[in-house]
């Protein structure tokens, strides 16, 4: 990782003096995705309200959009950086190296955040949310550095989310059998997601609530459709990039892209039910759509109104402060809790950690658990703000 410091006018599109094309609407897409990310990651445990939580298994809540909406920014990320350092003569070749290197970076951090602080062998989980990340960045980068014709990348779509449908519906689990007939499809133990990451990394699974070592929900097989959200993604990206169609047409080819993604997810989970644990296709398509109408929204109001540019964008200003810093920001709210909770208050059958004694003299004085849990949350993510906040003041911006 590297520190830079970057001028007003990179950080303001009205005040960019070079041809690179920003979207102020996608950092503050990135901030909004970071900041409800560290929110409902650090729910307040049992007591959060429904739609602050995962759903356990088939279903869909607000929180389940999170993760996949980061991957979709990625995704549109990926044109607009690319292009941009092509623009100013950086070669193919050292693109890739350094997409290869940030891609490995990513996986590292991800290692850290899973097993911090005490960092055991012998359950030291590989999967996780920035390593799923740094594979379908490594992936989609890599495709778009060799091949931008869009057709391709429909394709490629097609292919990721049709072919993940046959292998789960189709395809026997060794020593369970046939889904659908030997046992329930979409079973959260019988299942060929769960039975190749049990071969690949016994014992290094995320426990489940009774504490089985069984499936893993970033897990190996299901990177294959989490890379059809990037090429969504990618797709926005180049939609977005062009230079053909005008910025009222693109917010409609957004909005249009949107329906079209949530009425197609929605018919095929009558089928193939939205789950974000086994990252279904239909799960691909929803998530999408809505990204797309988050995303429709903040680019008609910030660059087809104009609206958080200039002087006027107070409104977005905590967005852009998230999005600037968003690996930062995530890296430090993931962090932040293994040091308090092993930080120890009181002493003898009174001693507790640090993270349980803050929140029980503070937010526990709050009679209603769903409120007492929204409590932590908000201000957990608004203290997550502020060393990021710091860094945007003094223009500082890490670069994995």
């Amino acid at each position: 990782m590297v520190l830079t410091q970057t001028p007003t006018a990179m950080i303001n599109p009205d005040l960019a003096r070079t041809p690179v094309q920003r979207l102020l609407s996608l950092d503050v897409l990135r901030g909004v995705t970071i900041a409800f990310m560290i929110m409902v990651n650090n729910n307040g445990g049992a007591g959060a309200w429904g739609f602050m939580k995962h759903a356990h298994w088939n279903g869909f809540t607000p929180t389940d959009l999170v993760f996949p909406t980061f991957v979709f920014v990625v995704g549109v990320s990926i044109v607009f950086a690319y292009e941009a350092r092509l623009a100013r003569g950086v070669r193919r070749s050292e693109l890739a190296w350094h997409t290869v290197k940030r891609a490995a970076i990513l996986f590292l951090l991800g290692m850290v955040v899973n097993n911090f602080p005490f960092f055991q062998w012998a359950n030291m989980r590989f999967y996780g949310v920035l390593q799923r990340t740094a594979v379908c960045y490594l992936v989609v980068g890599l495709f778009y550095l060799w091949d931008k014709r869009v057709w391709t990348k429909v394709v490629a779509l097609v292919v990721a989310l049709v072919g993940y449908w046959v292998m789960l519906r189709w395809v026997p689990v060794p020593g369970a059998g046939m889904p659908g007939r030997d046992f329930p499809f979409m079973d959260q133990t019988h299942n060929m997601v769960s039975w190749l990451d049990r071969i690949i990394s016994p014992g290094h699974l995320l426990l489940d609530a009774q504490g089985h070592n069984v499936r893993d929900p970033e897990g190996m097989l299901s990177n294959i459709p989490a890379i059809g959200t990037a090429l969504l993604g990618l797709l926005t990206g180049i939609w977005l990039h062009s230079r053909r169609a005008a910025t009222g047409a693109k917010t409609a080819g957004l909005a249009a892209a949107s329906v079209a993604c949530l009425a197609a997810g929605y018919v095929w989970s009558g089928s193939f039910p939205l789950n974000k644990n086994m990252w279904t296709s239909s799960f691909v398509l929803v998530t999408a759509g809505w990204s797309l109408a988050i995303l429709t929204l903040a680019y008609w109001v910030v660059e087809q109104r104009g609206w958080g540019k200039g002087k006027g964008n107070l409104w977005v200003y905590p967005w852009l402060v998230f999005g600037s810093n968003a690996i930062t920001a995530y890296m430090f709210s993931e962090l932040l809790p293994g040091v308090l909770y092993n930080i120890h208050v009181g002493s003898g059958a009174e001693q507790t950690n640090a993270l349980f004694w803050l929140g029980y003299h503070t937010f526990g004085l709050i009679p209603d658990p769903g409120w007492a849990t929204f409590a932590y949350s908000v201000s957990f993510t608004a203290f997550c703000f502020l060393p990021v906040w710091v860094l945007y003041r003094k223009r500082i911006f890490v670069k994995v």
